[in-house]
């Protein structure tokens, strides 16, 4: 597991969800994976996925999740996300579904855009920033 470290300072505004201000990692324990943005496609048809936000959120996350295996990482080596959503109005449903998946106490360092269009007219982007740790670690 990766020493990823929660920067946090009362002279900056605290986090409005699941995710930290910022998060520090020891660059000595691996190296860095850049996961690009993963929508809520159907791995069988390659469409998106017809179901509600909460669906597509942890079909995006096991996505990554698997990008992140096969890289040799997982989720708990995380250090940033960058979610686009079609409609900020969904930011509260889109936490309550992301925190299932990062349980903390150190979130991920996140930013949320709202995109007025994204790939495939999808309601929801993510990307991410993650550790691949050295073997011995």
């Amino acid at each position: 597991m990766s020493q990823l470290s929660k920067i946090q300072t009362s002279d900056a505004p605290a986090a409005l969800g699941p995710y930290s201000q910022a998060a520090a990692v020891d660059m000595q324990q691996g190296q860095l994976l850049f996961v690009s943005g993963q929508l809520p496609l159907d791995l069988h048809t390659g469409k998106l996925l017809e179901g509600d936000l909460v669906e597509m959120t942890h079909l995006v996350i096991q996505h990554i999740r698997n990008i992140l295996e096969a890289a040799g990482s997982d989720l708990t080596h995380v250090i940033r996300t960058d979610v686009f959503l079609k409609d900020l109005a969904d930011f509260t449903t889109f936490n309550n579904a992301y925190q299932m998946h990062f349980p903390g106490p150190v979130f991920p360092a996140r930013q949320t855009i709202q995109a007025a269009k994204l790939p495939l007219d999808s309601p929801l982007e993510i990307s991410c920033i993650a550790l691949i740790p050295f073997k011995d670690q």
